[in-house]
């Protein structure tokens, strides 16, 4: 049985203490205060969550969250306070990033701002929004202002009240007709908290005449993807529907499918890792995770599972998908695992991120079942059929694969490696 984390003692004691559950069940919604939370941990952690993974399990089991409706209380509820990230991939607009610039390295953005600040400053902004001109305006925390809103429950729907709540804003730009708010990520993940765009969108539709966009940018390994939000009903939380979304990158040392055939021919395989074959779908994920571990130096098991968008499944999956792949190790400190970039790892971060893209598709295709597996793609000029790859799979002297379930299993991670690798490639 997995340890509790500090937030999930935390908050049993507070359901048990203040029998939540029951005020739920009665009133619809429970209130608390953040000097109540603070007597058992700081208010501050025990309900920051960016996404659905990071909420306490007894939230989870019974399907509720919490969002604040004050400078200093909250609302408990089976309401719904995510939305899910739709599964698009929009074809990448390559953008140049201006050569005079010297104070930012675009190879090396490990904050939001500076992601925020890259997007600026390359006109990826301006062509998302169709402004010919935007002017940095609003960032920072601020009150929300006072506002009702109605939200989903598990059986219809409650309304809350919100009196100036904190909120922060990632960066706000203005145009000649609209305003547009921002939230930026560094982390991947598969849902957000509407409230970090809900929130901002009620306080600035309060204060401004022109039209509230809401964006949410996501940033990771000089991929920038903008996806734009609108609330059908300014007054319903979770009237939120994607309007629009785009991907760029800049521009680079170019990828080819020659240059993958060369990476074919030429590259050595390696012996298999006595490492979990991976489970990991999304490599954006996993480089996601490299350059989380890039930042930090190492990180334990626990603060990855409780701090980025990964429950302690997703964390081992990920993790031994690094390890397979050479680029990230483990180690135990007082009883702690935690993880770091290898040598290898540390090496990829240190160069440009075209040459970095190119690396881990060599780190890839140096595994063969990867490699024949792209190779029948090339021959077929279509992803190979499950029972395909679970076949080369099967030939390939893989780790500790025992069952025909697990086999195919890990063959959606090496279809969706394989799809990654294909659209690094410039048409």
């Amino acid at each position: 049985m997995s340890k509790l984390s500090k937030n999930d003692q935390a908050w049993n004691s507070l359901f048990y203490e203040l029998d939540i559950l029951q005020h739920i069940k009665q009133a619809g919604y429970f209130e608390i205060s953040s000097s109540v939370i603070n007597r058992y941990r700081e208010a501050r952690l025990m309900t920051k969550f960016d996404y659905s993974s990071q909420l306490p399990e007894i939230f989870k089991k019974h399907q509720l969250g919490i969002l604040p409706n004050s400078r200093g209380t909250y609302i408990i509820s089976d309401f719904t306070i995510f939305h899910a990230f739709k599964g698009h991939h929009p074809p990448i607009v390559n953008v140049a990033f201006p050569n005079h610039i010297e104070s930012i390295d675009y190879n090396n953005i490990t904050s939001e701002s500076t992601a925020i600040n890259c997007a600026f400053i390359a006109g990826i902004l301006t062509d998302f929004t169709g402004e010919t001109q935007l002017y940095p305006t609003i960032n920072g925390r601020m009150g929300s202002s006072v506002f009702n809103f109605n939200i989903s429950t598990t059986s219809g729907s409650i309304s809350m009240s919100v009196n100036n709540a904190q909120l922060e804003i990632d960066a706000g730009y203005e145009g000649k007709e609209a305003i547009y708010l921002i939230e930026a990520k560094n982390v991947l993940s598969d849902d957000f908290l509407i409230r970090q765009l809900y929130y901002p969108f009620r306080l600035w539709s309060g204060q401004s005449r022109k039209r509230i966009h809401p964006i949410f940018l996501t940033y990771t390994n000089g991929l920038f993807h903008l996806r734009e939000y609108t609330f059908d009903k300014a007054d319903d939380y979770n009237s939120i529907r994607q309007v629009k979304e785009k991907r760029y990158a800049f521009t680079g040392e170019a990828i080819d499918i020659e240059s993958i055939r060369n990476i074919i021919r030429n590259n050595p395989c390696v012996i298999e890792p006595s490492v979990p074959f991976p489970q990991a779908n999304s490599f954006e994920r996993l480089i996601n995770l490299c350059e989380l571990l890039h930042i930090h130096g190492s990180l334990k098991h626990t603060f990855i599972t409780d701090n980025y968008a990964f429950d302690a499944r997703q964390t081992n999956y990920y993790t031994d998908a690094g390890r397979y792949l050479g680029v990230i190790g483990k180690q135990k400190i007082n009883g702690d695992v935690e993880f770091f970039l290898t040598a290898t790892g540390e090496k990829l971060f240190d160069a440009p991120i075209a040459r970095r893209t190119r690396q881990f598709i060599e780190l890839i295709l140096s595994h063969t079942v990867f490699k024949e597996v792209f190779k029948a793609y090339l021959q077929q000029r279509q992803m190979p059929c499950k029972d395909e790859i679970v076949s080369i799979m099967q030939s390939s002297q893989l780790y500790n694969i025992n069952s025909e379930a697990t086999y195919y299993r890990r063959a959606s991670t090496i279809a969706q490696w394989v799809n990654w690798m294909l659209e690094q490639i410039e048409s």
